[in-house]
């Protein structure tokens, strides 16, 4: 894909080529509802676990976190007037859903996986410990961080810069749903929104662009580890992990933030 122009399709990936040797995938609830008003639809969690071994067969080592807008949504009604922390809570649990909805895509498919919960769930993953996970990825297993954080007041965006960080990934990539990469308005509702092919941490920050929470990025951007944010479809994600430029490129600077 064009720099300039998110329109233009990229062509495909060179084979067995990867730019990175560890990665934080970041998907929002939202990606796993394919065309449903919330839920999971099944089509789509199987095109995507498709994308993931690809990327994996590449060499490259996944870790994946997951929102959960696609089930807090259904259950939005009921969680009017619900106190803060209680909401955040039952959002952690809703991750997990999703993060056993993915496994089972990637198992069917001949994935070895695990899922790392910073809530103890015992009967369904294992407790996140920061050294099992690193062990995990060495061993060539696709590992789902659920539960976000762990703690309320703090986003699936946040947990994935924290993530990125303790498991000494390269970059997050940002798979988004319904739009090309980070744009200066929501294009969605806006026309005239201008494309944004690179920028700064601290430039997304300070012109409240809606590509992660304040704290994420501000993570991200103490790091120097950059965030690729592209649009959730077919071949991207193997397209930024083979070197490609698809979508918007954040990080500390932008003349070196490049893909490396």
């Amino acid at each position: 894909m064009s720099s300039s122009d998110p329109n233009v399709t990229p062509s495909a990936p060179q084979s067995g080529r990867s730019a990175f040797r560890r990665v934080l995938l970041k998907l929002s609830g939202e990606a796993l509802m394919g065309d449903r008003e919330y839920g999971i639809d099944p089509a789509t969690v199987a095109q995507i676990a498709e994308e993931i071994i690809g990327v994996q067969a590449m060499g490259v080592e996944v870790g994946i976190v997951i929102g959960a807008g696609n089930i807090y949504r259904g259950m939005a009604a009921a969680a009017e007037g619900m106190d803060r922390a209680t909401g955040d809570y039952a959002g952690m649990l809703a991750t997990v859903l999703n993060a056993l909805a993915v496994q089972d895509a990637l198992e069917r498919r001949g994935a070895q996986t695990r899922v790392l919960s910073a809530l103890t769930v015992a009967e369904v993953a294992e407790p996140y410990i920061r050294r099992r996970a690193i062990r995990h990825l060495e061993k060539g297993r696709v590992v789902i961080f659920a539960a976000g954080t762990g703690n309320p007041f703090f986003t699936t965006d946040t947990a994935a810069s924290l993530r990125a960080l303790e498991i000494g990934a390269e970059a997050i990539l940002m798979a988004k749903h319904g739009v090309e990469g980070v744009y200066d308005g929501d294009p969605r509702t806006d026309p005239s929104a201008l494309f944004l092919p690179t920028l700064t941490h601290l430039q997304a920050i300070e012109r409240g662009l809606k590509v992660m929470d304040t704290t994420a990025l501000s993570l991200c951007m103490d790091n120097d580890l950059p965030i690729y944010v592209f649009r959730l479809a077919p071949g991207n994600f193997l397209r930024v992990a083979s070197g490609e430029r698809v979508g918007t490129i954040i990080s500390t600077n932008p003349d070196t933030g490049a893909i490396r």
